[in-house]
């Protein structure tokens, strides 16, 4: 076999069989002119391949697919300029506070909630593919940078430029398939755990107190524990702020006027764009508020509520990610131990495959809820979080992708292009280089507060009853992944659920539905069974089948004729298994046949010597059958 192989290779490589050239005394090969010709024409025919197989990655359909902005740029409008500065805006009064809150989940200072908001704006300009997907960092990206990076920046910033080379490396291989593997149950169990696990996070901010914890058990344990150190001034602050921001949510759905728009007047429509606005901007004009009333708290010497305190001014150095956390010392005492960049990975452990994926759940459920039936290219997606995320962590940003709320706004804002990301970006830019001084005394109760009216909503309650309605048995995934994720780190939890979820497709693969019907033939009325898989005969269903086969067989003393129109495929055990059933009734003297059974299954059963009977015409099947 490999001397065929080899010969194989050869006449492949157009190498002749007799030797074109000869061994000198110093080891040297010297060729022929034929053999110097032939490998001449040999790299000749290199270079139409070369070129082709260049022309095809760097064809228009592609560089078109890779660089989405190719498409609509040459077609950008005024309108569309105004539309994405309006939307831009607008998403970035949402997304500093949504920064400087969600820095506070990840467990690092607010700058760094900031950091992760603006180059990763600009990137997707270029290599996103929806208008609607505003990068930043998100509520869920940020509970699981926590569990993996325990809070340490240099680790966090390090999982965002190891969890972008992933999802890159994931859109080369177009392994966006892998959320095939979440289903709807398991998604919202999962987004439903993490909200109470998010808003377990900030309770200590409300009450004013230190607490800690990974899990929502631990959380809510140290929460009990220190519930005595409660702090009046935060309580009062925080729970106002919750409740505002619920009263300023419903702000948006006002409509003042007639129903239909063409019938309102000039001054309506500006009053209702003016209350959408308001609603909008709810997280921006309460942190102005409340910085305003912690900025006069705080002139009085008192320390009435707990700030956020110093934010460094000015822009992120632009360096590459701490690939190392040296050894900090207090003089003689150790308070950080160095760490090398193996330990450092060790360290962020399965966050590395969590991350990355969670990001792509969350972006596609952006697109899927505003594509307008437009198909969605997963891996496009990848890429551009994945480039994103890598760029953002030269400017100390930790993991983030498109928040379904900031989507939301961009779409409400009227969004037309990508391009509205880059007046988002730019306002994070200003908002870095002039604000942060004023930045330091917004409470902690109000950013807590702003988290917590978030997540809420995202607490699925609405899906369990259609669940119920629809088929009882999802509830089981969904409910078992929902408490996993509670009980457990997060990336553990949703593993739970995708498990039970293989378990039920094993299942329903190894017990596939049989319909058997007993039939009479036209005409002599001769009593034969009728046995119908409802799908494909592949190793874990084969001996269930074999045995109900046999066992109906038995019970009813008659010819079984077994229906395989809905069996499109069979394996190697099948065709065993077929041929020790054949083989059973053989031993019986009864009849088996197969009707409309497939050619390709046929000539995976014939393979091992199975000797079966197959019909296609059901005439021919019925004088089989009356035969005696």
């Amino acid at each position: 076999m490999a001397y065929e192989n080899r010969a194989l290779n050869d006449s492949m490589l157009n190498i002749p069989s007799e030797p074109r050239g000869a061994f000198t005394g110093s080891n040297q090969f010297i060729l022929n002119e034929d053999a110097k010709k032939s490998t001449r024409d040999q790299l000749r025919a290199i270079g139409p391949w070369c070129r082709q197989k260049a022309k095809n990655i760097f064809r228009k359909k592609t560089l078109y697919k890779r660089l989405p902005f190719l498409s609509w740029l040459p077609r950008y409008s005024g309108a569309d300029a105004v539309g994405d500065l309006v939307a831009g805006i607008t998403v970035g009064l949402t997304v500093i506070p949504q920064a400087l809150a969600y820095a506070g989940i990840a467990g690092l200072p607010a700058a760094y909630g900031l950091y992760g908001s603006f180059m990763g704006c600009f990137v997707y300009i270029f290599l996103g593919s929806h208008k609607d997907v505003p990068m930043g960092p998100t509520a869920i990206a940020s509970l699981l940078t926590l569990q993996a990076s325990k809070g340490v920046w240099q680790r966090s910033v390090l999982l965002g430029f190891l969890t972008g080379l992933i999802e890159i490396l994931m859109g080369i291989l177009g392994l966006g398939f892998l959320l095939d593997f979440v289903s709807g149950p398991v998604n919202s169990g999962f987004t439903s755990a993490v909200a109470l696990v998010i808003l377990s996070s900030q309770v200590k901010d409300v009450l004013g107190i230190s607490a800690s914890g990974n899990t929502f058990i631990q959380m809510w344990s140290s929460i009990f524990e220190h519930i005595q150190d409660t702090r009046l001034w935060d309580t009062v602050l925080g729970i106002l702020c919750i409740i505002v921001l619920m009263l300023m949510r419903k702000i948006t759905s006002i409509k003042i006027g007639p129903e239909n728009d063409g019938d309102k007047t000039t001054v309506q429509k500006i009053v209702n764009k003016l209350l959408w606005l308001i609603g909008t901007s709810r997280n921006a004009i309460l942190v102005v508020i409340c910085g305003g009333i912690g900025a006069c708290l705080h002139s009085t010497g008192q320390q009435y509520l707990k700030l956020i305190g110093d934010i460094p001014p000015g822009l992120p150095a632009f360096q590459p990610p701490p690939f190392s956390i040296p050894a900090v010392t207090n003089g003689t005492e150790i308070i950080q131990e160095e760490e090398s960049f193996s330990e450092m990975v060790s360290q962020l452990g399965s966050g590395l495959i969590v991350v990355p994926l969670i990001a792509l759940l969350e972006n596609m459920a952006i697109c899927k809820v505003f594509s307008e039936g437009k198909p969605i290219d997963a891996s496009q997606e990848l890429l551009a979080i994945g480039t994103a995320n890598v760029v953002n962590s030269f400017v100390q940003g930790y993991p983030g992708n498109g928040a379904l709320s900031r989507g939301a706004v961009s779409h409400a804002s009227g969004s037309r292009t990508p391009m509205g990301s880059l007046y988002t970006g730019v306002l994070v830019i200003l908002a870095l280089l002039f604000f942060t001084p004023y930045f330091y005394f917004i409470p902690r109760a109000a950013l807590a507060a702003i988290i917590i009216a978030a997540v809420v909503f995202m607490v699925e309650v609405r899906v369990i009853k259609p669940m119920w309605r629809s088929k009882k048995s999802d509830l089981l995934p969904g409910l078992a992944t929902f408490v996993a994720c509670l009980a457990l780190p997060l990336e553990f939890g949703i593993l739970v659920g995708i498990g039970i979820n293989v378990v039920f497709i094993l299942y329903h693969s190894a017990r596939p539905k049989i319909s058997i019907e007993l039939c009479a033939t036209t005409g002599v009325n001769t009593k034969y069974l009728m046995i119908t898989p409802d799908r494909c005969l592949i190793f874990p269903s084969t001996e269930y089948v074999r045995n109900l086969v046999n066992k109906q067989g038995i019970k009813s003393q008659t010819p079984v004729v077994i229906d395989c129109s809905h069996i499109y495929g069979a394996d190697y055990t099948a065709a065993t298994v077929i041929e020790t059933l054949v083989r059973d009734f053989d031993s019986r003297g009864q009849k088996i046949l197969f009707y409309n059974l497939k050619p390709s299954v046929v000539h995976v059963f014939e393979g091992v010597d199975n000797h079966i009977l197959v019909y296609y015409d059901f005439d021919a099947l019925e004088r089989v059958i009356n035969e005696k």
